[in-house]
């Protein structure tokens, strides 16, 4: 739900701030004061294209505001794009649109795009303009309509339905692949073969490139490393010349403590010590020797590893970057070239699969066939009804399915679907593009959306002057069906219909003033005698009679 909105320097807003409550709420105003305004900068938060003409005359930014209550389901997608979801159950939505043609976006504080924003938008606000009900006159979207309507059983099938397809889609491409290969085929082979070849010609395994990096360094410094270990075991363990070493000291130094460990107990624990030291000597002194003389300057063994870790390199370049890498591709190349060796073989086990699969979707799309009749024989009767309450009553409505699976499996199986309309006795039915005016239309789409009110999961629904071309008992009736609306969603609605802002729960005024020598749009709440009066305005005009006032009272009375 919509909680708060505030806009700055749009067209002729300076700057609004606006608190929305839940239920009914219905805008009205005298012409060019702003109302269409409004709707542009919500549109703009919903990540509507904007054009900088949007922005007040003589400032270099505008910005909308908006603060809303979550619907359920929308953290999921909040989180997915990496935006903090609070602890609370509010969103902060913010846009500002620069004179440089320059947009920025923020989701709770963070940067977003104008493209997170429409995604997002989607879930929060629809927006119902006269230009809207265009989308009713798409036939495209007659079939969207009727599944939304449809409700979990449908949705289930068409669910199973589309990933299948997705499968089917997948196998036709293997098919065309291997059908459309050629001479292709034979070029392919052969370079497969040689990759396998050469990879397994090489005989890697895991971690010998650090093996042989290794090796090279020790062979690339062998006679620093045999001086520094001789020079190592000298210290330690000394050589012919009798000179003193590590090893000869810490074994006097060891048979001196011993003349007195007797003394006391801690000498003896100094003396152990020493005799450990002794033996570590040792051992270490034999590592040093084992070092030094294993190692040797050999050459050739260093030209042969130079040349393997050369070649590594070079399979590297070819297949990846590291050698698991290269062995996988030597593993999925070796697939492959088995696949096209044996391709007359995977041809027809394709075509098999393929076959199961439409199999398969030809029954789900019967299935979704039979569900979508039903559902739209529920649904013609349901908008007949709510046709009837919104003084069309001898209207016909039929949504009309149609199976044509020679037209091939689509996202929504092998069904058409088209609203038909008759407003009139003895009328054909016929397309809505056809037969409905501006008035019926607004109803037609008022109709629609009382039908999938309980399916629709969109909080707030903004209806922007649908009620053009309707007037009298018919005004009265959208007005009605907009407050029944209003008990599952939040209803915003720009009128110029007393009957319709009269059974509004919350009435809010949007005016224009002249502030020294510029136009500014103000809004306020209207209760009480204000808005006794503002009924009375869109009753009779600027003037209002006695008459007017008294009727704007009984309306308001009867709520």
């Amino acid at each position: 739900m919509l909680l708060q909105l505030e806009i700055e320097n749009i067209a002729i807003i300076e700057h609004l701030n606006i608190a929305l409550e839940p239920g009914f709420n219905v805008l009205t105003g005298e012409t060019g004061a702003g109302k269409s305004i409004l709707i542009d900068a919500i549109n703009a938060l919903l990540g509507s294209r904007v054009s900088r003409e949007l922005i007040r005359s003589g400032t270099e930014k505008a910005t909308v505001q908006g603060l809303f209550s979550k619907p359920p389901g929308l953290d999921s997608l909040l989180q997915e794009y990496g935006f903090e979801t609070g602890d609370d159950d509010t969103l902060l939505i913010s846009r500002t649109i620069t004179d440089s043609g320059k947009n920025i976006c923020r989701i709770n504080g963070a940067l977003a795009t104008v493209a997170m924003l429409k995604e997002i938008g989607q879930r929060l606000i629809d927006v119902h303009g006269q230009h809207d009900n265009q989308s009713l006159l798409r036939v495209e979207t007659h079939i969207q309509l009727l599944d939304l309507f449809a409700g979990d059983r449908l949705f289930t099938v068409k669910s199973a339905y589309q990933k299948e397809l997705e499968e089917l889609k997948e196998r036709q491409a293997r098919l065309r692949a291997l059908m459309g290969e050629g001479r292709e085929r034979e070029r392919l082979m052969d370079t497969l073969r040689y990759q396998v070849e050469e990879i397994r010609q090489a005989a890697l395994y895991e971690g010998e490139d650090e093996d042989l990096e290794r090796r090279s360094r020790i062979l690339a410094h062998s006679e620093d490393i045999i001086n520094a270990f001789s020079l190592a075991y000298e210290a330690i363990r000394g050589e012919d010349d009798h000179k003193a070493c590590a090893l000869d000291m810490v074994q006097s130094a060891t048979e001196a403590i011993k003349r007195v460990e007797s003394v006391d107990e801690a000498y003896a624990s100094i003396c152990s010590a020493l005799d450990d030291i002794g033996e570590r000597l040792g051992d270490l002194s034999r590592d040093i020797r084992r070092v030094r003389d294993n190692t040797e300057y050999d050459p050739a063994l260093h030209r042969a590893t130079e040349e393997r870790i050369s070649l590594i390199q070079g399979l590297k370049r070819k297949y990846g970057d590291t050698i698991p890498d290269i062995l996988r591709y030597a593993e999925d190349a070796a697939k492959r070239l088995d696949e096209l060796e044996h391709n007359e073989e995977l041809i027809e086990s394709i075509r098999a699969e393929i076959k199961a699969i439409e199999a398969s979707l030809t029954e789900k799309c019967r299935e979704m066939n039979s569900l979508r009749k039903q559902a739209a024989e529920r649904l013609g009767e349901g908008i007949m009804k709510e046709l009837s309450e919104l003084e069309m009553p001898k209207t016909v409505f039929k949504a009309e399915v149609n199976s044509v699976p020679e037209l091939g499996f689509t996202a929504d199986g092998t069904d058409q679907v088209e609203f038909l309309i008759s407003p009139n006795p003895g009328e054909p039915l016929k397309p809505l593009s056809k037969i409905a005016s501006g008035g019926e239309m607004s109803r037609v789409m008022l109709a629609v959306k009382a039908m999938l009110a309980d399916m629709d999961s969109i909080p707030t629904l903004i209806f922007d002057e649908i009620d053009s071309g309707v007037s009298g008992k018919a005004a009265s009736s959208v007005g009605e069906k907009l407050r029944a609306l209003a008990g599952k969603h939040q209803v915003l609605c720009v009128t110029h219909h007393a009957q319709i802002a009269s059974l509004a729960h919350h009435h809010i005024l949007i005016s224009k003033d002249i502030r020294g020598d510029r136009t500014v749009t103000t809004v306020r709440q209207l209760r009480g005698k204000d808005r006794e009066d503002e009924i009375s305005r869109l009753l009779s005009g600027e003037h209002a009679t006695d008459t007017a006032r008294k009727l704007a009272r009984e309306l308001l009375e009867m709520q």
